[in-house]
């Protein structure tokens, strides 16, 4: 009965609600630029308290930007395109190292912003729920993330990060089956991996939205000149 009920869950949490997720955020980011551009922003508060801002805002930002593309590369290649040059316990390696880093980013940066964002009266009058509760989301798998370290460093031959990367390639690439990659998986890995989803379908309804306009136009914009008066 109990081990119904898990696989039950497992295909449900694992096999069905990544594609929730990936619709409500295409969607609902789709709506949101088209009937709320003017929420369409970051919303910085930078003005409001600009005290430690700086650090605080390029660690986590720095360490987030890592993490996203070493998740995106490093869970969406298929094993046969780098097996001839790295094998699994040193893809894995590499992982710790780098992730590791940027984790460590993320999460100082990401509580520097949180305990701004709840402690100053002004940014936190300027803020909403949903910018607290988005941010501290982000802190919170970040940490989870850092915590994963400490049970990979328990097995080095990279098999569950070929798992999980398998798990990750049967659903973008509409595999089939991919709640079975994960029945045997550790709870901590199953956690990481929801929080995530959890944030993905958040996405459309915080200023996360932002990230959809990079702006890419300053790049090959011209300069420019500012003159003084007579």
């Amino acid at each position: 009965m109990f081990d119904a009920i898990a696989t039950y869950f497992n295909h449900l949490i694992y096999g069905y609600y990544p594609y929730l997720v990936g619709t409500v955020f295409l969607l609902g980011s789709l709506m949101r630029y088209d009937h709320g551009q003017f929420t369409w922003k970051t919303g910085s508060s930078q003005m409001l308290s600009s005290k430690n801002m700086r650090l605080a805002s390029n660690l986590f930002h720095v360490g987030i930007i890592v993490i996203f593309f070493g998740h995106l590369f490093g869970m969406l290649t298929p094993h046969w395109m780098y097996d001839r040059f790295l094998d699994p316990s040193t893809k894995q390696l590499l992982a710790i190292v780098v992730g590791g880093i940027a984790g460590a980013m993320c999460v100082v940066g990401g509580a520097m912003l949180l305990h701004r964002r709840l402690t100053n009266a002004r940014v936190r009058a300027s803020s909403s729920v949903m910018d607290t509760a988005i941010l501290g989301l982000i802190v919170f798998q970040a940490a989870l993330g850092m915590v994963t370290i400490l049970f990979s460093l328990g097995h080095m031959d990279g098999e569950m990060m070929v798992t999980l990367a398998s798990w990750a390639q049967a659903i973008v690439f509409f595999g089939g089956g991919a709640a079975n990659y994960l029945e045997e998986v550790s709870w901590i890995y199953k956690l990481h991996i929801f929080v995530g989803l959890t944030i993905i379908l958040l996405f459309p309804f915080t200023r996360l939205v932002h990230v959809w306009s990079v702006p890419f136009g300053y790049i090959t914009r011209r300069y420019q000149l500012v003159r003084r008066r007579g």
